[in-house]
């Protein structure tokens, strides 16, 4: 019963923000801080499923004008888990395929965030180039998760390399956004989902790596957000 009403809340939920988001895309299309405010409302609905999300590390992007931020991820609610974490003028990059999702494809691309083809490396590598332009003339950070897929509870998965690629050839800083692991823990039939923890971690300098050490700078970003997402398990409250 709990389950059932939770659902009918939670798409009443994201039908009301599906509205409202469209309007406000609509009046302003594309704009680089529409994402930062969908992400806001998105997070409320961690409310509805009983999932306490606890955001830390704020200060460590408020002054930074421009990143690429790289966040693990675990499962398809991270979209309501994680966007409590998304900066002003942050827009995320996402597969080509995401657009032909009803209703969430397409306010996904008008509400500022880039699609890339990943099955035409030559695409993907002009996308890359148009998202470091973004960058540098709009002053946007870009939100990936360099898995490239989720995890589903089988640990951090190998990284690919194009949010690397990105970071050095606009010259900004990575910043990793560390989640606990949840996978597995959200039961839409239990009042308490437990805690989850999400970290903004310090900005990681590219200064010093260029192209050719592009596997360099991607396993020791890996390894600062896996040894953290450890330690955010051994703290986190689990379900009661």
């Amino acid at each position: 019963m709990l389950k059932l009403l939770r659902i009918l809340i939670l798409a009443l939920a994201m039908v009301a923000v599906f509205i409202l988001g469209t309007l406000i895309c609509l009046v302003r299309p594309r704009h680089p801080n529409n994402v930062y405010l969908l992400g806001r409302l998105f997070n409320q609905a961690c409310k509805i499923i009983g999932l306490h999300v606890t955001f830390r590390g704020y200060e460590h992007a408020k002054n930074i004008k421009s990143a690429v931020y790289i966040a693990n991820h675990q499962s398809n609610w991270d979209i309501i888990a994680l966007t409590g974490a998304v900066m002003p003028r942050t827009v995320a990059i996402g597969k080509s395929s995401l657009f032909w999702i009803p209703l969430f494809g397409q306010l996904f691309w008008l509400s500022g965030n880039l699609l890339i083809n990943r099955e035409n490396k030559a695409k993907a590598a002009s996308t890359i180039g148009t998202v470091v332009d973004k960058i540098r003339q709009q002053n946007m950070s870009i939100w990936m998760f360099p898995e490239g897929t989720r995890s589903q509870g089988k640990g951090l998965l190998p990284f690919k390399t194009g949010a690397f690629h990105i970071a050095l050839q606009a010259q900004v800083p990575l910043i990793p956004i560390a989640c606990s692991s949840y996978f597995g823990q959200v039961d839409l039939n239990r009042w308490d989902n437990g805690e989850l923890i999400v970290e903004i971690m310090p900005p990681i300098a590219i200064e010093g790596y260029d192209a050719h050490q592009i596997r360099d700078l991607l396993k020791h970003s890996r390894k600062l957000l896996s040894e953290r997402i450890d330690e955010l398990d051994q703290e986190v409250r689990r379900p009661t």
